[in-house]
């Protein structure tokens, strides 16, 4: 995304506004808003629409892929350091509970039309892997102690 604007900009000057959106490559434009805590982005409903497809189709495929036949599962396994080096921290086993974690929720996911889940579920992997990156911390984690409940997520985690 290369174009950005003002929310000021775009309240005051709609129409100069909706102008760059139709000139940029990519049919967004990245609308920054001064003290909040996540910008905006603006775009075409057809573009928009065309992302949800490629999408849900990419992620159809995969699905029908992954069930059809099982050296998928272990090609993917195989395959998954290229898309996310950190999993290289987690053990065999972890690794193939995130793949078929991954794969289920993917499936769930685009049922829903909602790719909140599979960022969240990659986010809490990858904070795993990070656990097992560093020794200390996974000698802290698997010491005995008293248990404190569960811990609330930091506000902001990105995928």
């Amino acid at each position: 995304m290369s174009l950005e604007v003002n929310f000021s900009d775009l309240s005051n000057r709609p129409v100069e506004t909706v102008r760059k959106l139709q000139q940029s490559a990519d049919r967004a434009l990245r609308v920054r808003r001064r003290g909040e805590d996540e910008d905006l982005v603006l775009t075409t409903a057809s573009r928009a629409e065309q992302a949800a497809a490629v999408a849900s189709t990419t992620a159809t495929l995969f699905l029908a892929l992954m069930e059809h036949d099982d050296r998928a599962r272990t090609l993917v396994t195989d395959i998954l350091p290229k898309a996310y080096p950190w999993v290289r921290f987690l053990p065999k086993d972890a690794l193939r509970e995130f793949v078929v974690e991954l794969v289920d929720t993917l499936e769930a996911a685009a049922s829903l039309d909602n790719p909140a889940p599979v960022a969240h579920l990659v986010a809490a992997w990858r904070s795993t892997a990070e656990a097992y990156a560093d020794p200390e911390l996974l000698a802290a984690l698997r010491r005995e102690g008293d248990d404190f409940g569960a811990v609330a997520e930091p506000p902001g985690v990105d995928s």
